[in-house]
């Protein structure tokens, strides 16, 4: 029965269709990083970057590869073409992104073009956390999943130059992996939102007033009603639009709110690529006429395998077997279980990840909170004792040094690298942190204990922080005043 279900033969129009636009967004993705000036922002202007902790000894060394100038010599004595001042590197390591992007949309070299996208991106994604966006991740476990679907199997250069390549057909589990993989990002994303200040209109009230400025619409955006609008749209449509559009009478009314939804998201949060990546995926869950009579009017129908019984010529499903089906199965069974489990690792640590930040990353929770803080860092001379105050902006980019005083895992490894710039210079430091952090419109508060040496924490991934101090809910306090 399960290979039946996941190795029946299906037509592809929707991964055809999909791997193009997939192509183009994912081009306009590497070369526009460089022409709005993201990779200038996030890469070549920051001395440091924050990695995903654990990576830093494979990291470290890419980034200072890319940071090597270009072209570092003189030609007769003429400093004319020396670039030694010029980083390049991030520069060509996003062109060929585009160009990798470029070369997937038409389906040339597919295996090697997508699979380097797929490198490329991942490890861009986990060489900074400045600008961390869960929709970076997202795109990682897509392009991981177009690596390794037939996506190139037609209306593409490799199938065109390859004829025994070309099929109009492909395994049903394609087509359940990106719609399973949709479910649980769209379902955490909508529980995530079901808390006190997202359902009170907070949130959205902080996110719509950074978009006062914008032309037309700005002012209406700052209307309360819209507010709760918003926020109640954002809950119900996260939740019921993989079931309404896997549901054949809903799928058009799901299909015309997912545009709107995404295309208010792209003009008002300005989120880059996601929301046509989104609009993308809905694809996965069209009968294959219906996208064929739109996109692909002269490509044969599959029907499946013609059976001859006597006089009797019927249909029927077509099931392939492959070598590796039973490889596959446990590895979707190991992968998907992992995408079900990880967003649910924040119960496993203390207090409130929305305080802490531990469990946020990888866990589908999408602009659900406002953060703001200050902080110093007290340096103590390990011998001497003499004492200095630190404010993080002197090392590192304004956007940077806002993040080190909100996030605690970017707090840490600025310390880490207080410690060894210190070091280099023969003192042994302590470091201590001091500052306030407001979540949301939640008064200010401590979130690092100032008596802790951070230049002494290890960090770790799997247990909570001691030098996290408690976050004390508005809400909590009001219901306590209310008993006395």
């Amino acid at each position: 029965m399960l290979n039946k279900f996941l190795f029946k033969q299906v037509d592809n129009t929707s991964l055809i269709v999909f791997r193009v636009f997939f192509g183009l967004l994912i081009c306009l993705e590497g070369f526009g990083a460089i022409l709005t000036g993201w990779v200038k922002r996030t890469f070549v202007d920051p001395e440091f970057t924050f990695t995903f902790i654990g990576f830093e000894g494979i990291l470290t060394p890419i980034q200072q590869t890319l940071r090597k100038p270009l072209l570092d010599f003189n030609l007769f004595g003429i400093e004319a073409l020396n670039l030694a001042n010029y980083t390049y590197g991030f520069y060509f390591y996003f062109a060929l992104m585009g160009i990798c992007g470029f070369l997937v949309m038409i389906g040339y070299k597919y295996r090697w073009s997508i699979g380097t996208f797929t490198v490329l991106w991942t490890t861009a994604y986990l060489m900074q956390k400045t600008s961390y966006n869960n929709h970076y991740y997202l795109l990682v476990l897509l392009c991981v999943f177009m690596w390794i679907v037939p996506a190139h199997h037609y209306l593409s250069v490799d199938a065109k130059k390859n004829p025994a390549l070309k099929k109009i057909h492909m395994p049903n589990w394609v087509l359940w992996i990106f719609i399973l993989q949709l479910f649980i990002v769209y379902t955490y994303a909508s529980v995530a939102k079901m808390y006190p200040d997202w359902i009170s209109g907070e949130v959205t009230t902080n996110l719509m007033k950074g978009r006062k400025e914008l032309p037309i619409v700005g002012e209406f955006l700052q209307q309360r009603w819209i507010h709760y609008t918003l926020a109640y749209v954002g809950i119900g449509f996260d939740l019921l639009v993989v079931p309404g559009l896997l549901w054949k009478p809903t799928r058009k009314f799901f299909f015309i709110c997912s545009i709107i939804f995404h295309l208010f998201n792209s003009f008002v949060l300005h989120i880059g690529i996601f929301p046509y990546m989104s609009l993308a995926l809905c694809l996965f869950f069209f009968e294959p006429k219906t996208i064929r009579n739109i996109f692909l009017k002269k490509k044969k129908i599959y029907k499946g395998k013609e059976i001859q019984k006597g006089k009797e010529i019927h249909l029927e499903d077509e099931i392939i077997l492959p070598r590796y089906r039973k490889v596959i199965v446990p590895i979707f069974v190991i992968y998907f279980i992992s995408q079900i489990l990880l967003p649910l690792r924040h119960w496993t640590f203390e207090d409130d990840v929305l305080w802490t930040e531990e469990g946020h990353r990888l866990s589908w929770r999408m602009m659900l909170r406002s953060k703001a803080g200050y902080i110093q860092l007290k340096v103590i001379d390990k011998e001497s004792r003499d004492s200095m105050y630190i404010n993080p902006v002197t090392y590192i980019k304004p956007k940077q040094a806002a993040r080190v005083a909100v996030k605690p895992d970017m707090l840490w490894q600025f310390v880490q690298f207080l410690k060894k710039d210190f070091a280099k210079k023969g003192t042994d430091i302590e470091v201590y942190a001091e500052g306030r952090v407001r979540v949301n419109n939640h008064p200010y508060q401590k979130l690092f204990d100032p008596t802790v040496d951070l230049a002494a924490e290890e960090w770790s991934h799997f247990s909570h922080h001691d030098w996290l101090l408690p976050f004390k809910s508005k809400y909590k306090t009001k219901k306590t005043t209310s008993k006395k």
